[in-house]
């Protein structure tokens, strides 16, 4: 076995406005008390971990959690817009239920593409792909053989599990990520990477 350079991967915690399905996307929405407390309890499962470096969104809703996180490491978060979420255009901030009313036939163009369908002045899931895993290289490449943290959305981390174990793109909600969940993937200098948590 090669050595590996592990990262934990993790949602930002419960937001404002979790109650209803919606797009949040890159607007700045924040944390609820439970969401908080979800960071606080993170704080804790990772206290023993020789953790080296911390990369996060720079959408508060995970940076305040890496804050709370690498306080305790004496790290200094790297705060990446690369790393935010999907941005989902004119639909930022709605509803599930309000987009498929006022956009019924892009609503249902976009499930039956979710790969390649851009809603209006947004991305697709090729573009956050492009835009996120150069950095999640980069970051893999400059830690060699070291534990680092790295927050962020419900999108972003699928599709950096989804490349962690080869499946395509189109499988993205294959994978769920609950608020405050904790991954862990390995990577390898031979290439390869192995998921040792999900979802967890």
């Amino acid at each position: 076995m090669t050595p590996a350079t592990r990262i934990y991967l993790i949602r930002h915690g419960q937001v404002e406005g979790h109650d209803q399905p919606r797009y949040n996307g890159q607007t700045d929405v924040g944390l609820t008390d439970v969401g908080l407390e979800q960071y606080h309890v993170l704080k804790e499962r990772l206290a023993g971990k020789p953790l080296s470096a911390c990369y996060t969104s720079d959408l508060s809703r995970c940076a305040i959690g890496a804050d709370i996180i690498c306080g305790q490491f004496g790290i200094e978060p790297v705060k990446r817009p690369e790393l935010r979420e999907l941005n989902i255009g004119v639909w930022e901030g709605l509803t599930w239920k309000e987009i498929a009313r006022r956009w019924p036939m892009e609503w249902q163009a976009r499930l039956n593409d979710l790969v390649n369908y851009r809603v209006p002045r947004g991305e697709n899931l090729l573009d956050v792909e492009a835009r996120v895993m150069p950095v999640i290289g980069e970051i893999v490449e400059r830690h060699k053989g070291q534990e680092i943290l790295v927050v962020g959305h419900g999108g972003v981390n699928r599709i950096v599990l989804l490349s962690a174990i080869g499946a395509p793109l189109a499988g993205m909600f294959n994978i769920e990520q609950n608020y405050g969940c904790l991954n862990i993937i390995d990577y390898y200098v031979d290439g390869r990477a192995t998921v040792k948590l999900l979802n967890g």
